[in-house]
């Protein structure tokens, strides 16, 4: 996995035509995964954040993939940023530093996701059509115009 330079294109946006070296894209429907292990609750005195990134991944696409050693990774790293917000003393930057590892090895960000070659499919959006503009188009279909 390439965790360095820019953050790729969604497949949709590339214009490259000739295949590339790398490894298949994985895509994989947005939302939550239809089937997830018995997963722990989030600790009661996690911080409100710490709990809410937790939660997160249970309803994140890139769930349907995580394995019981990654949801504990994912505990893991809720009690340390839990216990950092928790704290009296300013942020340390190797925690920070450290924090952001853990949750780019687990697929957090759209741009990490990107650079492991996984795409959540987006569900397109719905245009809300008025109904005054349906009647008139139904109208029209039916006296073949």
């Amino acid at each position: 996995m390439g965790a360095h330079g820019p953050i790729p294109k969604r497949s949709e946006e590339r214009r490259r035509r000739n295949k590339d070296d790398g490894p298949d894209l994985v895509q994989a429907p947005a939302g939550p995964p239809t089937a997830l292990p018995d997963l722990p609750e989030p600790d009661g005195n996690w911080h409100e954040i710490a709990s809410d990134w937790y939660l997160s991944l249970r309803v994140s696409g890139q769930a349907a993939f995580y394995e019981p050693s990654d949801w504990a990774m994912a505990r893991y790293a809720a009690e340390l940023m839990s216990r950092a917000l928790q704290s009296d003393r300013p942020p340390n930057g190797q925690l920070v530093a450290a924090l952001n590892s853990v949750m780019s090895s687990l697929l957090t960000t759209e741009g990490d996701r990107r650079r492991a070659r996984m795409e959540l499919e987006r569900k397109p959006a719905v245009k809300a059509v008025p109904a005054s503009v349906t009647a008139i188009a139904d109208y029209r279909s039916s006296i073949g115009g």
